[in-house]
């Protein structure tokens, strides 16, 4: 991962810090709009570190078909 992909993901999620922090602020007053919003993050989060995780493994498929070859 290079310098600007760490700059990137860490604007990411300072970005996504302040909306939670806001969204917990906001709930009482648009309760229904800020849990679809809290379940919408959640999501968005779940994503995120399933390709953070998929990044870091080797891809086994791609290495076994050169082996193949």
């Amino acid at each position: 991962m290079d310098i600007y992909e760490k700059w990137g993901y860490s604007l990411l999620s300072i970005i996504a810090a302040i909306y939670l922090i806001a969204m917990f602020v906001g709930m009482i007053a648009a309760f229904l709009y800020g849990l679809l919003g809290l379940l919408l993050m959640a999501g968005i989060g779940v994503l995120l570190v399933k390709v953070v995780k998929e990044r870091k493994q080797p891809d086994m498929q791609k290495a076994t078909s050169f082996i193949c070859r």
